[in-house]
């Protein structure tokens, strides 16, 4: 076990990186504002009043791109058995969405304040009447003249946390209160760092990634096992494309349905070309329903009392093997507990493991300089009709 809430097993041993191990070192003691939003002391921008104030609405809409939303609706699934209120994520153009009549709590995200996707969707769905706060940083953007119109609350954005890093920040957090989670439960820093075992894992797992890179390996694939961790590896994506994806580097993270894709893209992943690296990803359900034995046929018997993650876990095992058996690397993620603290420290595993990579290959991890080309060309293509 990494931590009591889940189990890590990297790809395989290797010996230690001291440069690995310095540049962590100076990552965790910097004074970044990104890991000091892991910190349980860090200040947020919003006074605990304006969210207590905000608990009574039953309906709230997160409208953000990206980093913006990717991290609630990842809280949200992760740990929806706890939440009792309804979210709604307008995190894409998407002109199917219905909504009943109702006043909504809108929470509209943008760093920038210049988010076209999130300008467009506010538009079209956010009324006067609904209670609306925009969460964006300190500059006059075009969500704050909108915010002016709705007369909406405005809640600074750190100016210095890019989206994708900013899941422990302000943009999480306040929707995690308003599910009814604990925001201090999610931040772990102050316990991980006296947890040799959690850094030294990620100093091992990023040493073997580098050398996967250099044997041309620049196909991530996740396994996940868990839909409700699906927006979790949708961050964890967008994380690690838009960090690393630079200079002609980085790695493609892909996300496979499992067990399903079994069944479509396993031969590939078999026989194909050897240009992938896994990741196995799986969380354990205390409450698995059961197969009904009485219906099973005799040559089934085997499932004879067998739940859902038991057989889900026999999958994985024979994978595993499998993988083993054809020289297939791959690392596994197993998930014993669905919690804010469980949260916590994947978020801050896989931020650590990114800026780490980030270094070791000379990339700049917080910024994306080519994805403002096309904003600025699809600007020009609007304002030409």
């Amino acid at each position: 076990m990494l931590t009591k809430n889940f189990s890590f097993k990297d790809f395989k041993k290797q010996k230690k990186n001291k440069k690995l191990i310095k540049y962590l070192d100076e990552i965790i003691t910097s004074n970044s504002e990104i890991i000091k939003s892991l910190q349980k002391n860090y200040k947020n921008s919003y006074k605990k009043k304006t969210v207590t104030k905000l608990k009574k609405f039953k309906d709230i809409r997160i409208f953000g791109m990206g980093g913006s939303s990717l991290g609630a609706n990842a809280i949200y699934d992760f740990l929806k058995y706890k939440i009792k209120n309804d979210f709604y994520f307008l995190s894409n153009l998407n002109s199917i969405n219905f909504f009943p009549k109702k006043k909504y709590l809108n929470l509209i995200i943008s760093k920038s304040g210049n988010t076209l996707e999130t300008i467009v969707n506010s538009n079209i769905y956010i009324k006067k009447s609904d209670k609306n706060i925009l969460i964006s940083d300190k500059k006059n953007s075009n969500l704050r003249l909108i915010a002016k119109k709705l007369k909406a609350e405005v809640i600074d954005h750190n100016n210095y946390i890019g989206g994708r890093y900013s899941v422990l920040s302000e943009v999480g957090m306040i929707p995690a209160e308003l599910m009814g989670l604990n925001n201090k439960k999610f931040k772990q820093f102050n316990n991980l760092i006296k947890n040799k075992s959690f850094f030294n894992s990620i100093i091992s797992n990023v040493n073997n990634i580098l050398r996967l890179i250099k044997r041309k390996k620049l196909n991530s694939v996740i396994l996940n096992y868990d839909e409700t961790a699906d927006n979790f590896l949708k961050w964890y994506q967008q994380l690690v494309a838009e960090s690393l994806g630079k200079k002609g580097k980085g790695i493609f993270p892909i996300i496979s349905t499992m067990p399903k894709d079994n069944h479509s893209l396993m031969q590939l992943y078999l026989d194909g070309q050897k240009d992938n690296f896994y990741t196995f990803f799986n969380v354990t359900n205390k409450f698995s329903p059961k197969i009904k034995s009485r219906i099973i046929p005799e040559s089934q018997k085997f499932l004879k009392n067998k739940n859902m993650d038991s057989i889900k876990n026999s999958q994985i095992l024979a994978t595993q093997k499998v993988f083993k058996k054809k020289n297939i690397p791959f690392r596994s993620f197993s998930i014993k507990n669905r919690s804010e603290e469980t949260l916590g420290e994947l978020f801050s595993f896989f931020i650590f493991e990114t800026i780490l990579l980030a270094k070791a290959l000379k990339i700049n991890p917080y910024d994306q300089p080519s994805v403002e080309l096309i904003k600025t060309e699809t600007k020009k293509i609007l304002t030409s009709y």
